[in-house]
């Protein structure tokens, strides 16, 4: 099947999203957990995160909370995440972090498109 996606070494293709202008977030990593303030656009389906110190993360709604038992990001990790359809088992409108190790820092969320 032809594609017009860029390809690794291996010739095979990378799906490639854009930043979605508008769509950036930044949140607190520190001892408490803190969630974005506003929610990701309805069209988001992928976020990028990268956090500047280790940190637990949650997906969910506008209650969201990280817990030292959710997903761990080592420190300086780009990693993308879906935060599912609508139509599907529901949509993630939020994210929550928690510092691993108690150093603040700041955890940078990219919406894409």
């Amino acid at each position: 099947m032809p594609t017009f996606l860029p390809r690794d070494e291996d010739f095979h293709p990378i799906p490639a999203l854009r930043l979605k202008p508008g769509g950036a977030h930044a949140l607190p990593v520190a001892d408490a957990s803190a969630r974005n303030a506003a929610a990701f656009s309805a069209d988001t389906r992928v976020i990028a995160v990268h956090s500047d110190v280790p940190a637990y993360l949650r997906t969910g709604d506008a209650a969201v909370e990280a817990a030292m038992s959710d997903h761990f990001l080592p420190a300086g990790t780009y990693l993308y995440l879906s935060v599912g359809e609508s139509r599907r088992n529901g949509r993630h409108s939020h994210i929550a972090a928690l510092a691993a190790d108690q150093t603040p820092g700041t955890l940078h969320v990219s919406e894409m498109e």
